[in-house]
C-alpha cells in the first residue's frame, strides 16, 4: 500500500500520524547512540579498574605491613617494643 492509497483510504490525519510516529521512533533511535556509547565506554573502563583493583589486592606486600614496630620474632613473651 502505498502514501497515496492510504490517504485516499484513511485520510491526511492518519497518514501525519504515521509519518509522525516513524519520524519519532528515528529520533529516539538517533538519540540512543550516544547513550549507548557512553555504557559502552563506563563499561570498559569500570572492568579496567576492577581488574586493577583485584590484581593490587591480591598481591602480597613488599615491606613490613606495620611500620612503627621492629619485627620481633618472639614466639610467647610478653612484648617489649610496645609503648604505653
Amino acid at each position: 500500500m502505498s502514501a497515496f492509497e492510504v490517504l485516499q483510504r484513511f485520510g491526511t490525519a492518519a497518514l501525519l500520524k504515521f509519518a509522525g510516529a516513524v519520524a519519532l521512533f528515528l529520533l529516539l533511535h538517533l538519540l540512543r547512540i550516544p547513550l549507548v556509547v557512553i555504557a559502552r565506554v563506563l563499561e570498559v573502563s569500570m572492568r579496567r579498574v576492577d581488574r586493577f583493583a583485584a590484581k593490587q589486592a591480591s598481591k602480597p606486600p613488599k615491606r613490613p605491613v606495620n611500620q612503627f614496630f621492629q619485627p620481633s620474632n618472639a614466639f610467647r613473651e610478653e612484648s617489649s617494643n610496645v609503648h604505653a
